[in-house]
């Protein structure tokens, strides 16, 4: 099914900064720190990484959002403002993901 997470008060880069802290007190040994280590010390742990990120409103920028989430999302941006944004244009933003090669940071080389 679908998840839907509305942030409130949220920076992506203050959320990256306190995970940093967060492994410093725990004294980890940061020349073996992996991704997954790193990500266990977000917010949203657990949740799955987002696939689709929807920007309302004509702006054209993520905007410290989600920013270690968002890494393989794919964008789409509406000019339509947030309590305009229908049924039909979450159809329009839907189309645009369906019609995207989803390739995670590979090339189209590596994929095929």
């Amino acid at each position: 099914g679908l998840k839907l997470n509305i942030a409130i008060n949220y920076g992506g880069r203050a959320e990256i900064v306190e995970a940093v802290k967060t492994l410093a007190r725990k004294n980890t040994d940061f020349s073996q720190l992996t991704e997954e280590v790193f990500a266990q010390e977000l917010e949203l742990y657990g949740q799955p990484d987002v696939d689709l990120l929807i920007r309302t409103g004509g702006e054209q920028r993520i905007s410290n959002f989600l920013l270690w989430s968002i890494a393989y999302s794919e964008l789409y941006f509406s000019d339509v403002f947030w309590p305009d944004f229908n049924e039909q244009e979450m159809d329009k933003a839907f189309e645009f993901y369906h019609s995207r090669e989803r390739r995670f940071g590979k090339t189209s080389e590596q994929v095929n």
